[in-house]
């Protein structure tokens, strides 16, 4: 113990880059400190999962939540989380956290290390979950995409670190057009978002977009920032009988130049007026889980169409770097598992593919079975899922 004490002190004086002459760490401090990386270890080592190839049951037109269960299954960070049960220490509120209990239930059917069970019944979640969001009651199909939104909303505000309360804070307001650095400006507000919203969700899902406004007149630019869980994109029209679109293509389109009339365009900030302006969208703060919405799915005045388009992804290396603050560098990201919508609008069928230590697998509900990283690129492709490549990189 007095081994590992001195070498743990080192360890403590080191990192927070002070002399060991000027450093005082009490004793207790120390063995509080050890006894806490070895009950992290003891977790960690009884942390026991199987190969999480386990389907789920179809409980009445629910394949689009067992696509997206399977994907977020996928999202190791989330599942390690929740198999560790770490939301009851995290959360702020006296409530029961029913919803996390019962999807944290689902996970730990689908990675049971003992092979038992080949399907997983989803009802008790998905009721659980409907109680919490009647928009989805009924057995009618539903959108993947809205219900990977609502449903990290929910547990959100399930596991929120924060209180529900706060009193009222009272903002002394800068002049209206005043100059800030604009990653003082960003940090200021990614800061406040957290003092509302800080959860396991935000940790892992949440980014920051950055919208630029430039003044036609007196050449201001004024910026906003909103903080986002998925990155939903168009898909440009084919020119091409049959030609594929890239996800760069999808990407220059979400992010390209557009150009606002007067009566489209905010007040200028120091025109006090509306002007002919430009808009630009790019990301600011880069999430650790980028979740890609192809937005295959367009509503006119009488109806909604799909685009069959097909559209090819990177499986690793997608830069986003592109996209981000002027000089961030490379942002890289891997693919790990994709949602995909296959038929119409009216008669359709969501599967998931997700990457295993052996390769991709394809889950149709109940059914596994093993696929080859050609067939994983098709025009059924509608969420895509992607990890930042090393979490040491710094967000921007």
């Amino acid at each position: 113990m007095d081994s590992s004490c001195q070498a743990l002190c080192h360890t403590l004086v080191s990192q927070n880059g002070l002399q060991p002459e000027n450093v005082d760490i009490s004793q207790s401090v120390l063995y509080t400190s050890i006894m806490g990386l070895l009950l992290v270890t003891d977790k960690e080592r009884e942390l026991q999962l199987g190969n999480g190839q386990v389907g789920l049951r179809n409980v009445g037109n629910t394949c689009f939540l067992n696509a997206i269960v399977q994907c977020l299954s996928h999202t190791r960070s989330l599942r390690d989380y929740c198999l560790m049960r770490a939301f009851l220490q995290d959360k702020h509120s006296n409530q029961e956290p029913v919803l996390m209990n019962e999807f944290s239930k689902v996970l730990s059917g689908l990675w049971e290390c003992d092979g038992g069970e080949t399907t997983v019944n989803p009802g008790k979640f998905y009721r659980v979950f409907k109680e919490s969001v009647p928009y989805f009651s009924g057995y009618s199909q539903q959108d993947a995409q809205e219900f990977l939104r609502f449903l990290l909303d929910r547990l959100h505000t399930e596991i929120n670190r924060r209180p529900s309360k706060r009193p009222a804070v009272i903002e002394i307001k800068e002049p209206t057009y005043t100059r800030f650095r604009i990653s003082e400006e960003a940090f200021a507000m990614w800061q406040r978002h957290l003092d509302r919203d800080d959860s396991k969700i935000v940790d892992l899902f949440s980014g920051q977009l950055r919208s630029s406004l430039h003044c036609s007149v007196c050449s201001h630019y004024s910026n906003t920032f909103d903080v986002f869980c998925d990155l939903s994109l168009p898909i440009p029209k084919k020119n091409d009988y049959g030609r594929t679109v890239t996800l760069r293509e999808c990407l220059d389109l979400f992010s390209q130049e557009e150009k606002l009339d007067k009566e489209n365009s905010p007040m200028c900030e120091r025109c006090n007026r509306r002007t002919e302006s430009t808009k630009r969208l790019t990301i600011q703060r880069f999430p650790r889980i980028l979740v890609i919405h192809l937005n295959r799915f367009t509503m006119s005045r009488y109806s909604i169409s799909k685009s069959t388009v097909s559209v090819s992804f990177p499986l690793t290396g997608l830069d986003l770097g592109p996209f981000g603050p002027v000089d961030c560098g490379p942002v890289l990201y891997d693919l790990y598992a994709v949602c995909n919508h296959s038929g119409t609008v009216n008669m359709g069928h969501y599967t998931a593919a997700c990457r295993e230590e052996e390769g991709w697998c394809y889950y149709n509900d109940s059914c596994v079975d093993a696929i080859s990283e050609e067939k994983l690129q098709s025009n059924q492709a509608y969420v895509l899922f992607y990890e930042l490549q090393s979490c040491n990189i710094t967000r921007k």
